[in-house]
């Protein structure tokens, strides 16, 4: 196992194109960092970074407190699992596994000894004699790890090694690496776009957008409270909602206007911090989660302290355990989970329960939370 420290590091490339703009992360050993982000984030270059694939142009990047700025890959004892299976198609799944073992000059009896520990721990015992044509995505992705931990690392990196695969043998793969890493305890850094895998999987999650890493911590906190509109729409599926209005006094409080098209109304919001207060009377986005917004037979607790709001009902999406409910609210879609025997019909009047407990104000000009 070994810590990891990236401390104020950027990446330019020879044109002068600059991707990464200053990032810092420390995870300690045995952690889960999931790097997430869109296209062209600098997620992966900062990956190869960690790697040795990639030079530093300024910064540093520290291994179990060592500066490995200057070493080559092979000397960084980390292994890497990529997109792309990058399996040997002529040589069999045993030969594949002990590949970097027979490199390193390892005993065969040794070898032997690590690919049935790693083919026990991935399940793949009997898979060993065939070769990668005739597996499945899901069996080459274990073959692939199974090479990498054959290595007995101090540290794992993943490029969105799932992405190949269909939905179903995602979640399947997930709840593997999710495992493997509860059995070995080794450090990981796993790069993906989707932040259903950075919720699932990750200890510490680093939000990057163009280079910067937006919002760096556990992911429950990343959801519950985010620092800006792109963290709040990133993370979530469906994503936060973001209804711009009018922040006004509400008795000893603060509220919001709301117009349904159906209604007007204040909702009242649970904020009394003279940083907000100061927001009276301009315009404020209030950010709720779409669980946060339902009926009263999808309500939680006492639902005496959830708010009533009458809306007209656009589209419903029925999921199963579920129906997603979409309305306009101020001019914005805004989407509610509801029960679904409560039956919702589209272009028909509904009344949905707003939950404020969890509201979060961001300042529509800069973008950032407010509270």
């Amino acid at each position: 196992m070994a810590s990891l420290s990236i401390r104020d590091v950027y990446k330019t490339y020879p044109n002068g194109v600059p991707v990464l703009k200053g990032v810092n992360i420390d995870i300690e050993d045995g952690q889960f960092l999931i790097l997430v982000g869109g296209s062209g984030c600098g997620k992966s270059t900062l990956l190869n970074m960690i790697a040795g694939l990639e030079t530093v142009t300024k910064g540093e990047i520290q291994i179990d407190g060592k500066t490995v700025n200057n070493l080559s890959p092979k000397d960084r004892d980390i292994a890497m699992v990529f997109q792309s299976y990058a399996l040997y198609p002529s040589m069999t799944v045993r030969e594949n596994i002990s590949f970097g073992l027979n490199i390193r000059k390892v005993p065969k009896q040794e070898q032997a000894q690590i690919v049935d520990r790693v083919s026990n721990t991935l399940q793949i015992t009997h898979l060993l004699d065939r070769k990668p044509g005739q597996l499945s995505g899901g069996q080459r992705q274990r073959v692939a790890m199974g090479r990498a931990l054959a290595r007995d690392p101090v540290m794992f990196l993943f490029d969105e090694p799932l992405s190949n695969l269909d939905a179903k043998l995602r979640i399947e793969m997930r709840s593997e690496i999710k495992l493997l890493h509860q059995r070995l305890g080794t450090t990981i850094v796993y790069v993906t776009h989707d932040q259903i895998e950075a919720m699932t999987l990750g200890d510490r999650i680093a939000v990057m957008k163009d280079g910067i890493v937006q919002q760096f911590g556990a992911p429950q906190d990343i959801y519950d409270s985010p620092s800006n509109l792109f963290v709040a729409g990133f993370i979530g599926a469906p994503p936060m909602n973001f209804i711009e209005g009018k922040l006004v006094e509400q008795g000893s409080g603060v509220g919001i206007e709301l117009d349904t098209g159906v209604a007007r109304k204040v909702l009242v919001l649970p904020f009394e911090s003279s940083k907000v207060r100061s927001h009276i009377g301009s315009n404020v986005i209030l950010g709720l989660r779409p669980e946060r917004i339902t009926d009263a037979r999808g309500a939680h607790g006492d639902d005496g302290k959830l708010q009533r709001i009458e809306v007209k009902v656009d589209v419903i999406e029925p999921t199963g355990p579920d129906t997603l409910v979409f309305a306009q609210i101020n001019g914005k879609r805004v989407v509610s989970r509801v029960h679904p025997a409560s039956n919702p019909q589209p272009l028909a009047n509904a009344t949905l329960l707003f939950d404020t407990s969890k509201a979060v104000l961001f300042d529509p000009t800069n973008e950032e939370r407010i509270a």
